[in-house]
């Protein structure tokens, strides 16, 4: 938490890299919530850092990572003015760099060419290609009119979000298959909620910043066993 101590940084964002791992029924469709009937009835997820004077308080603020549409209607006036009058703001990762996303992209990948056939035990490998198979079939139907107007293509998402999947490690395979619904690939083009407000940021000229490196995020999940993965049951 030292990193907090930096004079000037008044925001940090803490925000989970990878969507939630929910059960397969779950993800059919968001669940929705009552609307609040006021401000106080409304989690901030804003915590405050109070400093010494004359050096501001730094805030603290929990993220999600979904379409911001989904929650930001949800998010209380104090934390949208904490974030609107911060000069600095800093995030998990920068997600607005494309040498990140490159790092993300990389560390997902098997040592040495490896290929998760050779891993995977035959039924499941053959169960992951027809499901894969099925998602790209279905996801001409799945796309909304807005994101074709917007020059969204079937075949170009499906290769975006599961492109390469033959050489990736099976906990990010897991990981994009959990990803892979109908509502997940309607809401695709629609910034999540820390790279929404990363943009807003950036076109509002703050300084922007990440606190983790890539590796950090990466190695814990690259360490896991082949148990500790996925259940090899949840493919259909």
């Amino acid at each position: 938490m030292m990193r907090l101590c930096v004079p000037g940084l008044r925001l940090f964002l803490w925000s989970a890299l990878l969507h939630s791992v929910a059960p397969r029924g779950a993800r059919d469709r968001p669940r929705q919530c009552d609307p609040p009937q006021s401000q106080g009835d409304m989690n901030s997820f804003l915590w405050t850092v109070r400093r010494p004077p004359p050096l501001p308080p730094a805030y603290l603020f929990g993220t999600i990572h979904v379409p911001y549409t989904r929650v930001w209607d949800f998010i209380p006036d104090a934390s949208k003015r904490a974030f609107r009058g911060s000069p600095n703001v800093f995030f998990e990762l920068d997600l607005t760099d494309p040498l990140t996303i490159s790092k993300l992209t990389s560390c997902q990948l098997l040592p040495h060419g490896g290929s998760l056939q050779s891993l995977l035990p035959r039924d499941l490998y053959r169960r992951l290609k027809r499901h894969l198979d099925y998602v790209k079939h279905m996801m001409p139907s799945w796309m909304t009119a807005d994101q074709r107007g917007r020059g969204l293509y079937a075949d170009y998402l499906f290769n975006a979000i599961a492109g390469n999947w033959e050489r990736k490690r099976p906990v990010w395979v897991m990981l994009m298959v959990n990803s892979l619904t109908e509502w997940d690939v309607r809401s695709r083009g629609t910034p999540v909620l820390d790279l929404y407000l990363a943009q807003e940021a950036e076109r509002m000229g703050k300084r922007t910043g990440a606190v983790e490196r890539v590796e950090e995020q990466c190695h814990p999940l690259n360490g896991l066993n082949f148990s500790q993965s996925g259940d090899k049951g949840s493919l259909g």
